[in-house]
């Protein structure tokens, strides 16, 4: 008998019948001799919803009281996804993040798992029960009430797994795999047999929705056996693991992209120590997330700086850069929105070359300026303007052969890029 925790998202369980489907898969899986820990997200869209809500009320509520109301989604389907179990025939029991032993830190809206006791759950499946658990919750060491951020019930599937040294995780969603990018832009993008942590962290860290990155970290460091499936087929998954196997010749693995970007330019800052830990140190205090940092030249004992943030903190960074002036003087500020991030990724690339000058190339082909670049060992990612990201993720898919009908992109051996 092996354990296996199965989770699905808020489109699986978005209606009664999905409910349902979801049910009976379930206990079509116990009724195979597995032990079955289920994790759910709230139903469709209730959790946005719910801030529609609470900011009709007050546009900046406290968050530990958003904590509070958003952990209802997930409490709603645990009980509904238990009681049609049990309709069906099964034996289910739903738990909280907390009731499930799941306890984080402090931090209201982005806390982190700190620890599992998962002697509840387990003693509901020696009983004969399904553990039907709500994802992206948890406790602090008050008794407080937690939400892991969005995408957190990865998360909790993943770190139960974990922690309860679970066979399989299983991750359920409305598609059947990661692809190598996005089918709804590139029609003919190819379902990945297997993929590496490596590479499936860069795609979550870099714009793809599938699996929640802090997911992925888990799954690497506990080396937890993951597949992502379609709840509404019976196909094959795509498997992440710490070695895939790479296909013959194959370079880039997969095509992210990230929208609503912006870059913020620092001209004319004092070259000297300490001016940049002061900077990204003051804009963190702030909790604005800063991506790709580019420094220009030196020039007459000043620098100019260049950094990206998500459209949505532009107008704190802004502010936060205002602030400092006095401690931190520069010439001026500008800035742009309406960018966005394409990224190539793939394990081959360490020991390729021309993969990175294939990838400016192309989109230079589609007269499309690259404003900043950002590359690690794994990826290579490209800031450009919103305009024609469509044609270049269809452009790079192609060049790089990773079209259903094609063949793949072959770089040649090389130590570095």
């Amino acid at each position: 008998m092996s354990l296996i925790v199965m989770k699905f998202g808020g489109s699986s369980v978005g209606t009664p019948e999905r409910m349902e489907r979801v049910a009976k898969r379930i206990i079509d899986r116990q009724s195979e001799g597995h032990d079955i820990i289920v994790v759910v997200s709230a139903m469709g869209d209730t959790t946005d919803d719910l801030i529609d809500q609470s900011k009709k009320l007050n546009p900046n509520p406290p968050a530990r009281e958003m904590d509070m109301l958003l952990t209802v989604g997930e409490q709603i389907s645990i009980a509904l996804l238990s009681m049609t179990i049990h309709g069906l025939g099964g034996k289910a029991m739903s738990f909280t993040g907390w009731q499930a032993g799941i306890q984080t830190d402090q931090v209201h809206g982005k806390a982190k798992i700190s620890d599992i006791d998962p002697q509840k759950l387990r003693q509901a499946l020696a009983d004969g029960n399904v553990a039907v658990v709500a994802g992206f919750q948890g406790s602090d060491e008050n008794g407080q009430i937690t939400t892991l951020g969005r995408g957190g019930s990865d998360t909790t599937a993943v770190a139960l797994a974990a922690a309860i040294k679970a066979d399989l995780c299983e991750i359920y969603t409305d598609v059947d795999g990661i692809y190598t990018t996005d089918p709804r832009i590139v029609k003919n993008a190819r379902k990945l047999n297997e993929i590496s942590y490596d590479e499936m962290l860069e795609l979550a860290h870099l714009g793809a929705a599938v699996l929640h990155p802090r997911a992925v970290e888990y799954a690497k460091h506990y080396n937890v056996k993951l597949v992502v499936r379609s709840s509404f087929t019976q196909n094959e998954g795509t498997i992440v693991k710490e070695e895939a196997n790479m296909e013959q010749g194959v370079v880039v693995s997969g095509i992210a992209f990230e929208k609503n970007v912006a870059r913020i330019s620092i001209m004319g800052v004092e070259d000297e120590p300490g001016v940049l830990a002061h900077v990204f140190g003051a804009l963190a205090d702030r909790s604005v997330n800063v991506d790709i940092i580019v420094q220009s030249g030196v020039e007459g004992g000043k620098a100019d700086f260049s950094f990206t943030v998500s459209g949505d903190d532009r107008e704190k960074a802004i502010a936060t850069i205002e602030s400092i002036r006095e401690t931190v003087p520069y010439r001026e500020t500008t800035s742009e929105d309406g960018l966005v991030k394409v990224s190539i990724v793939g394990a081959g690339m360490v020991s390729n070359h021309g993969v990175a000058a294939t990838m400016f190339e192309t989109i230079s082909n589609l007269d499309v300026s690259i404003k900043m670049v950002s590359t690690s060992e794994i990826k290579v990612s490209c800031v450009i303007a919103s305009e024609k990201l469509n044609e270049v993720v269809i452009a790079l898919h192609t060049v790089y052969g990773l079209d259903a009908s094609e063949q793949a992109f072959v770089g040649g051996p090389s130590e570095r890029r």
